[in-house]
């Protein structure tokens, strides 16, 4: 039940609308086509006074000012603009107004990163209230009228809001719905709504393929695994090897054995498919914009519990790559998985492969919820492309180094490798687990910090916020450019 905004483009607009009017400090010369003397001289006033917007009550319709500031640089100030959006959107529910027409005065062409955080500020996850009506947002249509986007621009920015919020409903589901095997689901109706395919192994056939990391997470649950593969595949892709992505599907994790605390842990842990969402909600937006790009997608899915025949610390578990691994605590199940579909991408000969997870609490600790961690083997250039991306959706990412001392770390007794470091870095010798098991030009994402909120931050609402997949869309968007 996703609850989010309309969002259009319009040629003319309705002259008793409510108007939403962006601009800068130094450009009032539209201010006569809208207001009378009156409003124009409180208009002056109240920016004179230093407050960055207005709110005017004129013949019986509303009009809204924002005066955009300036900021160090281009994505500060399209940051700001964002928070600007959010920030109006509560004055609109405030009045309780169900529909609004955006024009831009701003002279920088602010209307798409204001729209954006207006749109993604209205998110609301409400399926669970047996009365919606009072929890629902009265504001629902947002009407763009202004030179500077084009129809096709208005579309892709509607678009981009409708992936995030599908992707935030997938990571706010419970558990007692959003079982790997539902997760599968939801992925299938994601593809025909929006045109990429998708084929959904499940255990029997998982078992077939041999899928130990993801079989052992899977022991201690009732629920089965599933394994989807989605591809998207137009004819006029411009990459001839197909770009892959892998996200982390652990629907629940209670730690296994290694048991979790509950508070301020285990109580959220409905999140730790994060990464699935961020993949899962990046190719319903590339295929939803029909980009010309080859793209995969490699969603391994379980829960990770403690019950019936458990993975248990100490087990060793030979891996889809045939590597064995030494199980030294079962909460570092992510990785598990991961490595599992890591390998299974070698046989596209891929071009790239991104992988995210909300993996470590040691990449959450290091940045919090400002940045991802970033690490992987690719070429400077990519590194340099998702980075570029990360600063244009305000998504950001600094990148740990995988030297060598830290997969020492890694080295086990009894096995080829064990799944936890021995020292701290826990980030970064979770990447050195995974690179273990690429042999291509491969990036790891650990989202575990920005991926869910435990309070709202303007337009990153509560609970699930979407963390990577508007940053993948605009990599995607970068590069078929």
């Amino acid at each position: 039940m996703k609850i989010s905004t309309t969002i259009k483009s319009v040629d003319a607009y309705d002259e008793q609308s409510t108007l939403i009017i962006l601009t800068n400090k130094e450009n009032l010369a539209w201010a006569n086509e809208f207001l009378d003397e009156n409003s124009i001289q409180f208009l002056k006033q109240t920016l004179e006074s230093g407050s960055s917007y207005c709110e005017l009550v004129q013949n019986g319709q509303w009009i809204f000012i924002d005066c955009l500031a300036d900021k160090k640089n281009k994505f500060q100030e399209q940051e700001a603009v964002r928070r600007a959006g959010a920030t109006r959107l509560g004055r609109l529910k405030h009045y309780n107004i169900k529909e609004a027409t955006l024009l831009d005065y701003s002279q920088k062409e602010q209307a798409f990163f204001f729209a954006e955080g207006l749109c993604l500020a209205n998110y609301q996850f409400l399926k669970y209230f047996t009365n919606v009506k009072p929890n629902r947002s009265s504001f629902q249509t947002l009407s763009i009228h202004t030179h500077a986007l084009s129809a096709d621009l208005v579309q892709t920015l509607a678009v981009i809001v409708d992936a995030t919020c599908e992707t935030r409903d997938l990571v706010n589901e419970p558990l007692s719905y959003l079982t790997a095997v539902q997760l599968s689901k939801e992925i299938v109706r994601l593809g025909e709504k929006s045109g990429f395919c998708t084929k959904v192994f499940h255990k029997e056939e998982i078992e077939e393929l041999g899928m130990g990391g993801l079989l052992a997470v899977n022991k201690g649950s009732v629920q089965p695994p599933t394994f989807s593969v989605l591809e998207w595949k137009p004819e006029n892709a411009q990459n001839e090897q197909p770009i892959v992505l892998v996200g982390k599907g652990v629907v629940y994790d209670t730690g296994g054995l290694s048991l979790k605390p509950t508070p301020n842990s285990m109580d959220f842990m409905k999140c730790d498919m994060g990464g699935a969402a961020a993949v899962i909600g990046a190719m319903y937006a590339v295929a939803g914009l029909k980009l010309p790009v080859h793209l995969i997608v490699l969603v391994p899915s379980s829960d990770n519990r403690p019950g019936l025949d458990a993975y248990v610390p100490g087990d060793v578990v030979t891996m889809l790559s045939g590597s064995t691994v030494e199980v030294l605590n079962t909460d570092a199940e992510g990785r598990m998985l991961l490595a599992d579909a890591l390998h299974y991408a070698k046989q596209y000969d891929p071009m790239l492969v991104m992988d995210f997870a909300t993996l470590t609490g040691a990449a959450a600790r290091a940045l919090g919820g400002h940045a991802m961690a970033l690490m992987g083997t690719a070429e400077k250039t990519y590194k340099e492309q998702v980075k570029q991306a990360g600063f244009e959706t305000y998504e950001r990412l600094v990148e740990f180094p995988l030297w060598d001392e830290y997969g020492d770390q890694m080295k086990s007794d009894i096995a080829d490798l064990k799944n936890i470091g021995s020292g701290g870095a826990g980030a970064i010798t979770a990447g050195k687990f995974l690179e273990h098991f690429t042999d291509y030009e491969w990036l790891h994402f650990d989202i575990a910090g920005p991926a869910y909120m435990h309070k709202e931050d303007a337009y990153k609402t509560k609970g699930g916020t979407g963390a990577g997949m508007r940053l993948l869309v605009e990599f995607f968007r970068n590069f078929v450019n």
